[in-house]
């Protein structure tokens, strides 16, 4: 049985396709999986890069895809009242719901439904707070331990190779996005392009030129 961790921030429109589709994608196959609350934010700041709401034309177009994915693949989706919003208190329940600081895949649903499902503000005071009383997290999301452990989960998965999300690692292998759902069902189903040079070469691949960081 192969093991996946799941990195995500209910932020991202793409880690709720990923997650609700993952299900499916993987069907028949013999795995676990763990749910691994990040910080997309801090993700990006670490590699120096602007999320894709912070583009001015890729904001709508990010919107309107993901909104057209949805509808393909058949996954409920309205957009939130607005975007992008602090997902840190979210995050954090996400982490005080369990001992280890991993949400079961009930926690999880539940953070994307109240997200993506609704159209609703995502970080209304209101609502959040009817969600802890819901979720009733065994551990305090403002404690100093809650708040270190999600802020080191993001450091550790970044020190070892995260750079978005979704992200899905398996056996030290990355897999990014929800349209590298098939791929991660390839690798697990013993694809043998896997065992050849392709995915290595790649990361082997000299660069021909680098701009400046502004």
């Amino acid at each position: 049985m192969k093991h996946i961790t799941f990195y995500f921030d209910v932020i991202s429109p793409y880690a709720y396709l990923a997650f609700e589709k993952l299900p499916e994608a993987l069907m028949g196959l013999s795995y676990s999986v763990c749910y691994q609350p990040v910080l997309f934010g801090a993700v990006l700041g670490h590699h120096g890069q602007l999320g894709p709401a912070e583009i001015t034309p890729k904001r709508a177009w990010t919107y309107r895809h993901v909104a057209w994915l949805a509808h393909s693949h058949g996954v409920e989706l309205q957009l939130p009242a607005s975007h992008p919003f602090n997902p840190l208190a979210l995050l954090r329940l996400a982490v005080a719901s369990s001992a280890t600081g991993q949400p079961n895949r009930y926690v999880t649903e539940l953070l994307f439904h109240h997200v993506w499902r609704g159209g609703a503000d995502a970080a209304d005071p209101l609502r959040l707070q009817a969600l802890v009383r819901q979720l009733a997290p065994v551990r305090d999301p403002d404690s100093v331990e809650v708040k270190a452990e999600l802020k080191t989960a993001t450091g550790d998965a970044v020190s070892r190779g995260l750079f978005g999300v979704p992200a899905m690692e398996v056996d030290g292998r990355w897999f990014w996005g929800f349209d590298a759902l098939p791929m991660l069902r390839d690798y697990l189903d013993g694809g043998t392009w896997f065992t050849g040079p392709q995915w290595e070469a790649a990361a082997a691949l000299p660069v021909g030129v680098s701009r400046p960081r502004a």
